[in-house]
This record gives C-alpha cells, structure tokens and sequence, in this order.
C-alpha cells in the first residue's frame, strides 16, 4: 500500500465517520445526559464493535458470513428491531436533570460496563458496517504486498478517525447540554434523538449485501 493510497483512504474515513449515524448520535445523547467523562465507556463500547467487525473483514470472515444464505438477513432485521427499540425508548423516556458536571451527579446504576455494552451493542447492531468492511477496506489493500501489516494500519487508521468524531460529538453535547435544563427542551431533544434512531432503523430495511 502507497502513502497516496493510505491518504485516499484518511480522507474517504474520515468524511464517512464524521457522517452523523446511530454511533454518534448515542454518544451524541450520552454526553448530554452524562457527560464527556461517562460518555467515553459510550465510546469505547462503539469503537470495539467497529473494531471487531474490520478485524473479522480483514481476515475473511466477514465475507464469509455474508455469503451465507439469509445471515445478512436475519443481522439487518436484528438491527431494525434493535435500532427502532432505542428510538422508541428515548421517544417514551422520562425527562431527568440534564448532568453538567462529566458525571459528578451520575446516577449509580448507570455503570461503565452498561454505557459499554450499550455502545458495543449500538455499534455491532448496524449491519451496513459488514457493508462496509467487506466491499470497501479491501480496496485499499495491495494484493502484491504482504496483506496483515495492510490490514493492520488501515484499522488502526480507522479506529483513530473514528476515535475523533467520537469527541468532535461529546463535546458538541457537553455544549448542547446547557440550552437543555429546561424539561420541555429536553423532552424535544429525546424525541427528536428517539424519531432519528427510529429512522436509521427503518433506513436498514433497504440496505443489501453486496455483489
């Protein structure tokens, strides 16, 4: 792989992962109501299962799943379902304090390990990214050339880029978080966040595997 070729691959990453979609609007709504601090374990759950995905892509087995008849399938019904279920949820939540202080005045059953599952289940939920990982992250690979040391740095690349707009958007709902104190405005904010994931999950029923 060419440097040149390693900076197409920077530029079309980092225009695809600054795309709002459901990662970074979960981690978009966590930091509002949790904070940056909290919201970091939000993160790291989204960044493990993209992770996990591209590894399993960069040795084969991504496209072996999708080359089993109905698996990509019952996946893309998985995540509509799961997707929706989040919309509908934040749609019908309650209206809470809005947490300024990065998790100073978080609530205790609100753990790491449940932001991080949230997240890794937010991530592996959207089967577009088995999409991705298999007719794209291929494509930048030099099949004359030893392909893991290729692999290795495209996902490290990918995971960097990502790791950015996953700040890029806590921040920018540390900062929404002072317009949303007031509990009509933060009952908008839910539901307008809930009617989003709903609509990414509705926009999975025409994704396709590819090929």
């Amino acid at each position: 792989m060419s440097l040149h070729t390693w900076w197409l691959f920077v530029v079309a990453v980092f225009l695809l992962s600054g795309t709002p979609g459901p990662n970074m609007l979960h981690i978009l709504s966590r930091s509002v109501d949790l904070g940056v601090r909290r919201a970091v374990f939000a993160m790291a759950g989204c960044l493990a299962a993209v992770t996990l995905v591209l590894v399993t892509s960069a040795a084969g087995l991504t496209a072996l799943l999708l080359a089993v008849p109905g698996a990509f399938e019952v996946l893309r019904y998985l995540g509509v379902g799961y997707l929706v279920y989040l919309g509908v949820k934040a749609w019908r939540a309650e209206v809470e304090p809005v947490y300024t202080e990065e998790g100073a005045f978080l609530p205790p059953e609100v753990s790491a390990a449940r932001l991080f599952r949230a997240g890794f289940a937010i991530g592996i939920s959207n089967p577009k990214l088995l999409l991705f990982a298999a007719a794209f992250l291929p494509q930048f690979v030099n099949p004359r050339m030893s392909e893991a040391p290729q692999f290795a740095i495209l996902v490290a690349t990918f995971a960097a880029l990502e790791c950015f707009w996953y700040f890029v958007y806590a921040l920018g709902g540390r900062s929404l978080a002072r317009h949303l104190r007031r509990p009509p405005v933060k009952r908008w904010f839910n539901r307008l966040t809930g009617g989003i994931f709903i609509g990414f999950g509705l926009a999975l029923l025409k994704a396709k595997p590819t090929g």
